[in-house]
């Protein structure tokens, strides 16, 4: 019958390794940062039945109405996927994050448990929250090209280098992204060979 191996820490040691729990207000921290997103989701979503059921049709007979409202609807929509991307991506970082820094949170055999979750580490999720960027970016990327329509005109939110740079800056980050991913392949397959070679 094993038993399980108890090792008294150092007092520095104890100290060092008990720092960790620093981080659980910064974890709490974000979970009322998720409450605010999705009170910012109530409000988006009130917006959009405001618009559909209200002002889409306060001009029927006008001229580009359904198309302006079309646009206003399409762009409401957006942010509200723009919101629920963040929320995963808050998820995935208080979860994820308290799971591979802070401690365990007992969740083996839970009906809920994320899938995503059984083989966490630093480097998987690394690479999941690149990933969830890269669609928050996406989904701001799209939002100005449906908007570009208002490009030179006065009062436009758009400049020709403005949406140039946002455009750049996403392929930076789709960049960064295959960057981590490779990297964390290659690490992967280089510590395959060496436990291959140890067992041989």
């Amino acid at each position: 019958m094993s038993q399980v191996r108890s090792t008294r820490l150092s007092p520095l040691s104890a100290l060092i390794f008990s720092s960790r729990w620093l981080q659980l207000p910064l974890y709490l921290g974000l979970i009322v940062a998720q409450a605010i997103y999705v009170w910012q989701f109530g409000v988006e979503l009130v917006h959009l039945v405001d618009q559909v059921f209200f002002d889409g049709h306060a001009q029927p007979g006008a001229v580009g109405a359904e198309q302006t409202a079309e646009v206003a609807i399409m762009l409401i929509v957006l942010g509200l996927i723009d919101v629920v991307m963040i929320s995963n991506l808050l998820v995935m970082v208080i979860v994820g994050g308290y799971e591979t820094f802070v401690s365990r949170l007992g969740l083996q055999g839970h009906p809920d448990q994320p899938e995503w979750l059984s083989h966490v580490n630093a480097s998987v999720l690394k690479v999941k929250l690149a990933m969830a960027i890269i669609g928050i970016s996406s989904i701001h990327l799209l939002k100005t090209f449906i908007e570009i329509g208002t490009l030179g005109t006065p009062g436009s939110r758009f400049t020709e280098a403005g949406v140039m740079w946002q455009t750049i800056i996403h392929c930076v980050f789709i960049l960064s992204a295959i960057g981590i991913a490779w990297t964390d392949k290659l690490m992967t397959g280089t510590s395959s060979k060496r436990e291959q070679i140890a067992a041989h």
